[in-house]
């Protein structure tokens, strides 16, 4: 057998992934019945979700958490499970709305934003196997001199983990290709297996004492000092709402959901590898990720199978083949991979925003309504910062951090939700196109 069939969408278990087929727990949840009252009520069981139903609960506060599908079914149990330092791009253009203070304190809640999964593993030993070490990788000069600015300016944050600026000529170190002119390891981040972590938070939520929902697809919400929200079969009366569905929003709420843009990233899984050919293609165990508009990034898992993932797509249609797309943009950088069989293709849907910064908010004209979305790929990290600072704002605690994020207005795409993919589509194939001039 080549390859898995990549499910639909519209299926409510999880994508016939490596990460499913290699989930070390299953968590049993029952659709919401009858009429439950809380504290707060989270929309989505995600990153986002999960990690501010934990830091609500650790504050004393009841929480219920919807979810449509199963835990992790989204971004969060599919995406290429690497955990990089840093939130959204070139943070310095929100300076005009939040000063130059602002900018210093967005960095340092991007080195914040790793240590909060590393410590939420810690806290419940959940297995996810995190594993440390990453490395940028330049396609061209000039990515170089940028991650020698990046490395200066981490320093600068008072960065504590090892940063190691790579030539051409040590390239091999990290990773067995030549098609590389540079890289910058970073032994602050790194990589981990992220259903198996998503699920671990799951656990750690329920014996806190929050009452998780699968299959639970919200149909209707009522605005107001209390909040209502309706399922097919229950109602959750709360005090305080959290939308955390990213990419899965849909007509859920209209006005956050023109300001994120689902769009298609895919990964393919080899068959194992032997030790030798693992150590061959990537010594050193590292996530890596290269610097092009339609990126390539990819690390070994913990039975070395390569996971290999890129190919961001705005288009809203999915390859009709994920591994005849994925393949031979895997074999541009491994030829020597040809032979290997591939044995799981799947993709699912990231949120981007306009500006490329987490969407970290209180829905205008409703003091009592909060969200959490458009991470654009770096989702791993920022969710559990926004978890934190969720929790921090629902219970009525000082945070600066939220306060800051809150601050950034988000542009709504144009369009509208039928023509917003064709427009950005058009938009990144002109960055493309300018790669190679």
């Amino acid at each position: 057998m080549n390859a898995r069939v990549h499910q639909p969408v519209h299926n409510n278990q999880h994508a016939a992934s490596y990460y499913a087929a290699s989930a070390n727990r299953t968590i049993a949840l029952q659709p919401l019945g009858g009429e439950l009252r809380a504290d707060v009520c989270i929309v989505g069981g995600g990153f986002s979700g999960l990690n501010t139903a934990i830091e609500l609960a650790q504050k004393g506060l009841s929480v219920v958490l919807l979810e449509a599908r199963k835990i992790g079914w989204g971004a969060s149990g599919r995406n290429g499970g690497q955990l990089i330092r840093g939130v959204g791009h070139g943070v310095e253009q929100f300076e005009s709305v939040i000063g130059a203070q602002g900018v210093r304190e967005l960095k340092l809640m991007g080195l914040e934003a790793v240590d909060i999964v590393r410590k939420r593993v810690e806290q419940f030993s959940i297995d996810c196997d995190l594993t440390w070490g990453y490395c940028d990788l330049a396609n061209k000069p000039r990515d170089l001199e940028g991650f020698a600015e990046d490395a200066a300016e981490l320093k600068s944050l008072g960065y504590q983990h090892e940063l190691r600026l790579l030539q051409p000529n040590q390239m091999h170190e990290v990773v067995g290709s030549d098609r590389y002119v540079g890289g910058l390891i970073d032994m602050g981040s790194g990589h981990l297996h992220p259903l198996n972590l998503a699920l671990g938070e799951a656990a750690a939520a329920q014996a806190l004492g929050v009452q998780l929902f699968e299959d639970s697809t919200v149909t209707r919400i009522e605005y107001g000092a209390e909040v209502k929200v309706h399922t097919a079969n229950g109602v959750v009366r709360a005090n305080n709402l959290v939308l955390a569905c990213n990419a899965y929003l849909g007509d859920l709420n209209s006005n956050l959901g023109g300001k994120v843009l689902p769009a298609g990233s895919y990964i393919i899984a080899t068959e194992p590898l032997s030790v030798e050919q693992a150590q061959a293609i990537i010594p050193k165990n590292m996530a890596l990720c290269d610097q092009r508009v339609a990126l390539d990034y990819y690390r070994l898992s913990a039975d070395n199978r390569l996971l290999f993932g890129g190919a961001c797509h705005y288009s809203g249609r999915d390859p009709e083949d994920i591994s005849g797309y994925m393949r031979p943009k895997m074999l541009e950088v491994f030829p020597e991979l040809k032979n290997t069989r591939i044995d799981f293709q799947w993709g699912g849907m990231i949120g981007i925003g306009a500006n490329r910064l987490p969407q970290i908010g209180r829905l205008k004209g409703r003091h009592n309504v909060f969200y959490a979305q458009a991470y654009s790929g770096h989702g791993v990290n920022a969710t559990h910062l926004a978890g934190k600072l969720l929790g921090e704002a629902i219970a009525n605690q000082a945070s600066t951090g939220f306060d800051l994020f809150d601050k950034v207005p988000h542009m709504t795409f144009p369009g509208g939700k039928y023509l917003r993919s064709p427009l950005l589509a058009l938009g990144m194939l002109w960055h493309r196109m300018k790669e190679v001039l």
